[in-house]
């Protein structure tokens, strides 16, 4: 297994006991960003980390989902493992009508590769330009169009961790894109540029195309202001304007590096309630539109 530097930071473990939401989930809700870690590091580790998570056992994301409300939930491929997706895989073995999952995996990888992580559950790759010590911010995206074009017939889809305000031609550099295109926590601009950001602009276009979704996922990603966070409403009432046909929920559990106070899922969940008061656009969020993009109405989807 890989030795980490000692200098690299350990995550803060989640909250064992998340408080149970005041807002009821509608049946078949869907949390679709999520890691499982560990125990231990029985799954190998990258080189040059930038952190090193605590254990989140799927046993523990359960117990969150079971507390919350969720019936359906998708896994996320976190940086740290890289390629390996066995921590993942695993996890939705374990409960494979409950679990969907987004994995990382390498350019050139083969169609056979492809086909046999379709069957474990896998229903998306991420790209992530975000977390990394080395090429951070660097994409190249006629590779990426190649390996789309090998995706794209088993329903696949590309799911970003970027600060969209970086790529002002977002929407023209993803024009007839071969797959959507999904965008982690808002986006990621951080809440001190705005919503108004050329980038931005460019994502809300990608949406209203029907081409992206975006996660309202990890609001304390955008800023330090520790909860309701202020400032998020603007960005989170252009994206509901935009098109509330492509957006999804996601926890982010167990909220690795955050660097405020350790988030209550409970309390996020209430939030999101404020933020969506109307019932028939959570509806969407939390069942109808993750149901379709993660593929759970398919055959084996007994939740």
């Amino acid at each position: 297994m890989s030795t980490e530097p000692s200098a690299t930071p350990i995550a803060a473990p989640h909250l064992a006991n998340p408080t149970a939401p005041q807002a009821i989930l509608p049946a078949r809700s869907c949390d679709t960003h999520a890691h499982v870690f560990g125990p231990g590091r029985t799954y190998e580790f990258i080189e040059d980390n930038l952190y090193l998570p605590s254990d989140a056992l799927p046993r523990d994301y359960g117990h969150m989902l079971d507390v919350a409300g969720f019936s359906r939930a998708v896994l996320v491929q976190p940086s740290v493992y890289g390629f390996n997706n066995e921590c993942m895989l695993d996890a939705i073995a374990a409960d494979p009508d409950r679990l969907r999952g987004i994995a990382v995996i390498p350019f050139d990888a083969d169609d056979a590769m492809i086909a046999k992580l379709d069957t474990r559950g896998i229903r998306g790759i991420r790209i992530n330009i975000v977390d990394l010590k080395r090429n951070a911010g660097v994409l190249d995206f006629d590779l990426l169009r190649r390996l789309a074009q090998r995706i794209a017939p088993h329903g696949w889809h590309v799911e970003f961790l970027m600060h969209v305000d970086e790529f002002s031609d977002l929407d023209q550099r993803l024009k007839d894109f071969p797959v959507d295109v999904c965008f982690g926590h808002f986006g990621y601009v951080p809440l001190a540029k705005g919503s108004t950001t050329r980038g931005f602009e460019a994502l809300l276009r990608l949406m209203r195309d029907g081409n992206a979704w975006v996660k309202l996922s990890a609001p304390y990603r955008l800023t330090l202001d520790e909860p309701p966070y202020p400032g998020i409403e603007s960005t989170i009432q252009r994206l509901l304007e935009a098109a509330p046909d492509r957006l999804v929920y996601g926890t982010d559990w167990p909220h690795v590096r955050v660097k405020s106070r350790m988030p209550d899922d409970g309390r996020l969940l209430d939030l999101f309630a404020e933020w969506v008061p109307e019932e028939r656009v959570r509806q969407k969020i939390l069942v109808d539109n993750p149901a379709r993009l993660y593929g759970f109405n398919g055959p084996g989807s007994g939740r």
